[in-house]
């Protein structure tokens, strides 16, 4: 995209591309329509992969009315099977250039996608990570996200300063390479050292966070088989 200035969103720029957004859904029924109607507002074309991972709060009911809408497709797992199998599935069947995972506890403001998009329209990025602000995080989790980042950057000796991000964001053909195993949490070291295996650079772009506590799935023993899976997609597969 020559001759554009950085930063700034071109319209005629932003109708050339269709944007894939992959909710993964476990009980998520109090938050799940407030995301999706945030996602539908960010002015860029899309469709949305909602993977609903057996839910038992009704979220399953909630998801089939949001189905209507022609941007949305749903799809739903008989059993509980983690996050990292919710993305894989999602992965088999998007259809956009550009693919971004969102999850659904509104830690996340999905206007970012705009800025996370740019350096992809513009620079020819393949993959970009959204890092975030981590202090509205108890202390504990920021002092376990800034470990896992830490030893991402070591063994793949570069610097990344949010490996766990929740937004990661590449172009469909990146990402569907990625042949992903892991099952849960995990699965974000996982796509991290396999973009980086693979010889990917990943941009980096400040994005909006709210840390949430309330249903949250994720926590600190989950830092035990991410480091894992950073070891073994590092020196093992």
């Amino acid at each position: 995209m020559h001759g554009l200035i950085p930063g700034t969103i071109y319209p005629e720029v932003i109708a050339l591309v269709k944007l894939s957004v992959i909710i993964p859904v476990f009980n998520e029924a109090e938050t799940i329509t407030e995301i999706v109607e945030r996602v539908r507002k960010v002015s860029l074309e899309k469709e949305i992969l909602l993977v609903d991972d057996s839910s038992t709060d009704g979220s399953g009911e909630i998801l089939a009315k949001l189905s209507s809408d022609p941007d949305t497709l749903v799809m739903s797992h008989p059993v509980n099977r983690g996050k990292g199998v919710a993305i894989a599935t999602a992965l088999e069947v998007v259809t956009g250039d550009v693919v971004v995972i969102q999850d659904a506890d509104l830690e996340y403001d999905p206007q970012d996608y705009l800025n996370l998009i740019e350096p992809i329209l513009q620079e020819g990025a393949a993959v970009v990570y959204g890092v975030r602000d981590l202090s509205s995080q108890r202390a504990i989790m920021r002092l376990g996200n800034n470990l896992l980042s830490w030893i991402a950057s070591l063994l793949f000796k570069v610097k990344l300063h949010d490996m766990e991000t929740c937004y990661k964001m590449m172009t469909r053909p990146v990402f569907q390479t990625l042949s992903l195993e892991c099952r849960r949490f995990d699965v974000e070291a996982e796509i991290t050292a396999k973009i980086l295996r693979a010889g990917f650079a990943i941009k980096e772009c400040p994005i909006t966070y709210k840390a949430r506590y309330d249903n949250k799935k994720l926590s600190p023993l989950d830092g035990i088989p991410t480091l894992r899976a950073l070891v073994k997609y590092r020196f093992f597969t």
